[in-house]
């Protein structure tokens, strides 16, 4: 299903680019895309905090939302599509100041 998802969007993004040919439209879908995917990878880190990895999720999700919203509508979010970027560092926060309780391991 993401693969779909990820095909999909791909696919309208260079349907819109063949109709209306704005170049910087397409650079900034597809980076957008890019970081949303990066972002989604990069968020596996939080897999350790189940609820900040849920969060990550549903943030990562609304972020794929934005970027149809900008595709369709044309009005750009960078909030929302920067926002899975925020657990993240949340998470590198957490682990700077509890630790990660694996250091007496070795």
């Amino acid at each position: 299903m993401i693969v779909l998802a990820i095909l999909a969007t791909l696919g309208s993004i260079f349907l819109r680019y063949s109709r209306n040919k704005d170049v910087k439209k397409l650079l900034v879908s597809l980076g957008s895309l890019i970081l949303i995917i990066a972002l989604g990878i990069m968020g596996n880190l939080t897999r350790q905090v189940m609820p900040l990895f849920l969060l990550h999720v549903v943030l990562i999700v609304l972020a794929w939302g934005g970027l149809l919203l900008y595709l369709f509508r044309e009005r750009y979010l960078w909030w929302v599509i920067f926002s899975p970027a925020v657990t993240i560092v949340l998470f590198l926060l957490l682990e700077f100041l509890a630790g990660s309780g694996h250091e007496g391991v070795i």
